[in-house]
């Protein structure tokens, strides 16, 4: 669950007219911090991006789910029902143990993920990723 300072942020970049890429960044940021402060790991700085786009997703934003070829059919599939269920108003608590067996997973994770290092090794890639593309 995105803390609500998250969320305000996110809306207010909403209403300034902002891309949905700059909204989500807001909870990517947060999923950093979280990383950074000790409250889980992630394996990677891709999953903690991943994880953080996820959340933007349920919370609302109109991130699109991936087009095919960009990322993996598990993936989309995953964004495209993260997507659904921010757009739809039926909100469905996740189960306690869910919760909990996601959290003990990602507890057992390294900090690595959010350093400056891998922050800056993850958009050196991503950029040379997108001149290739082009």
């Amino acid at each position: 669950m995105p803390e609500q300072q998250t969320v305000e942020r996110a809306r207010q970049d909403a209403r300034e007219g902002k891309a949905p890429s700059t909204q989500a960044g807001e909870f990517v940021r947060e999923e950093m911090h979280h990383i950074r402060e000790g409250k889980h790991g992630a394996r990677s700085t891709k999953q903690a991006i991943a994880i953080g786009l996820s959340k933007a997703r349920r919370a609302g934003v109109k991130l699109a789910p991936p087009k095919k070829g960009r990322a993996s059919k598990k993936s989309r599939k995953s964004a495209q029902r993260a997507y659904k269920a921010g757009q739809s108003h039926r909100k469905k608590k996740t189960s306690p143990k869910r919760s909990r067996a996601t959290l003990k997973a990602l507890k057992r994770e390294s900090h690595r993920a959010a350093s400056h290092q891998a922050l800056s090794n993850q958009a050196r890639s991503a950029r040379i990723r997108r001149k290739t593309s082009r």
